[in-house]
């Protein structure tokens, strides 16, 4: 098995949170048309991390991730390593603060997609495996037909970016609450890994990145939320 990065998630034409190396399929309501059901999920503000027979990798899978903030997902796959087979976990690893710092997290690894071989799982294979792994999976913010009324599912997705996140958001500099950072739609059946582009979307809010700096140059760790309530008890 070779380590193949995970594909670029094309922007929703209507996501303001693009920038110059991104990429937007115009055409996502023709292939939303095709789809039964779609999964509305959270995207959350962290590293893509996918765990593999052959380890741990960023995004890149340039080679195996050795960054501080994959040390927990290490220690995690050395205990599933054998259990994967061709299976390839991916998640969003929230271990270091990034743009927002979340408040209500009680894991740092969140499942997203599950790929085997040249196929991208199912939205419920995802869920089976997330189990069987005891990985939580990312936040869903609906499950439903998309409809046949572009403007009323255009309408959908803008009001889940209204919303602060499920784990409680907040500005990473100034401390004050925000929205989440963006939504991903998927297709809820699994399809080719080549078809990525035409199965899933994102919503990312405009200006998300504020930090002047790269966030990897003075990382803090997230708290999980009992760090939280301990302090303010």
């Amino acid at each position: 098995m070779d380590a193949r990065k995970y594909g670029r998630t094309y922007h929703f034409p209507f996501s303001p949170g693009t920038t110059s190396d991104d990429r937007i399929q115009y055409d996502y309501w023709a292939y939303v048309q095709q789809m039964s059901q779609v999964i509305h999920t959270e995207k959350l503000d962290g590293e893509n991390n996918c765990l593999n027979r052959l380890g741990v990798f960023a995004r890149s899978h340039a080679a195996p991730a050795a960054s501080a903030w994959t040390s927990h997902l290490r220690q995690r796959w050395a205990l599933i390593k054998n259990d994967l087979g061709e299976l390839e976990l991916f998640g969003e690893n929230i271990y270091a603060i990034h743009s927002i710092s979340y408040r209500r997290i009680e894991d740092y690894f969140y499942l997203f997609a599950v790929r085997y071989r040249d196929q991208w799982l199912s939205w419920e294979e995802v869920c089976f495996y997330a189990a069987a792994f005891g990985l939580p999976t990312v936040p869903v913010l609906d499950i439903a037909a998309p409809g046949k009324d572009e403007p009323a599912f255009r309408d959908t997705v803008l009001a889940f970016t209204r919303r602060e996140s499920g784990f409680g958001s907040v500005d990473a500099i100034s401390g004050e609450p925000c929205t989440l950072e963006g939504v991903v739609t998927r297709n809820s059946n699994g399809f080719a890994v080549t078809e990525l582009g035409a199965n899933v979307f994102k919503y990312v809010r405009k200006g998300h990145v504020k930090t002047d700096e790269h966030w990897t140059r003075n990382w803090k760790r997230a708290k999980l939320i009992y760090e939280h309530k301990n302090k303010e008890t």
